[in-house]
């Protein structure tokens, strides 16, 4: 069973790749060179970083996720279960995800979900996996299948970096249905994660000038 990723080594080559199918990513690497390889090992702790992520913007999902490291003497599911809601509180966790991020806890701690074998499984049944877990949606699991099993073929139609990054490219107004803009993305099968790192990347140089910041969701 092939399953298709990318990693360091190949990561600029497919960006090359890309740029040669189409002119505007092209554009990107001309004004703004290549992307960072953003990655994240799979692990407990990437995914409750994914989860404060959620709806927030990213400097206050890391303020979250350091402020949790000091209070945990290892990152674990079970050392996790231990804190109260006021320790998480304290680590600037909202009540919803605290629900989140315990669910996703006992899921690992009883063996319901083993994060190394997604590895060895398809986009679909990684899905399948994931998206039994409360709070853990389609935006959390294509990030995960992004930036952490580095599946080649994911475009997070739920992101709102993603889709504000190509809708300058694609040059649509914002009355376009989310729906309707993804179809550009088609044009960059079976590389689509990788064309996402290239839109993040225009989406933050072009954000610098105005001191914006990515937001998911």
């Amino acid at each position: 069973m092939q399953i298709d990723t990318f990693n360091a080594t190949n990561y600029h080559a497919l960006c090359d790749a890309l740029a040669l199918k189409d002119q505007r990513l092209a554009s990107i690497l001309k004004l703004y060179g290549y992307p960072p390889f953003w990655s994240r090992p799979n692990t407990f702790e990437s995914l409750i970083h994914i989860i404060l992520e959620q709806q927030v913007s990213l400097s206050a999902a890391l303020a979250a996720i350091e402020k949790l490291r000091q209070v945990l003497p290892e990152f674990t599911p079970e050392s996790f279960l231990m804190l109260n809601d006021e320790v998480l509180k304290s680590c600037y966790f909202s009540r919803q995800k605290i629900g989140y991020a315990r669910d996703l806890a006992i899921h690992l701690s009883d063996g319901r979900l083993d994060l190394l074998q997604l590895e060895t499984l398809h986009g679909d049944e990684v899905r399948q996996q994931l998206i039994r877990i409360k709070g853990i949606g389609n935006w959390t699991i294509d990030i995960y299948l992004l930036m952490i099993l580095h599946r080649t073929d994911v475009f997070p139609k739920g992101d709102l970096a993603a889709m504000n990054g190509l809708r300058k490219l694609a040059g649509t107004s914002e009355t376009v249905p989310k729906e309707e803009l993804a179809t550009e993305t088609l044009l960059w099968k079976p590389y689509r994660s990788i064309a996402t790192m290239l839109i993040w990347h225009l989406y933050l140089a072009e954000g610098k000038k105005h001191s914006g910041q990515k937001k998911r969701h």
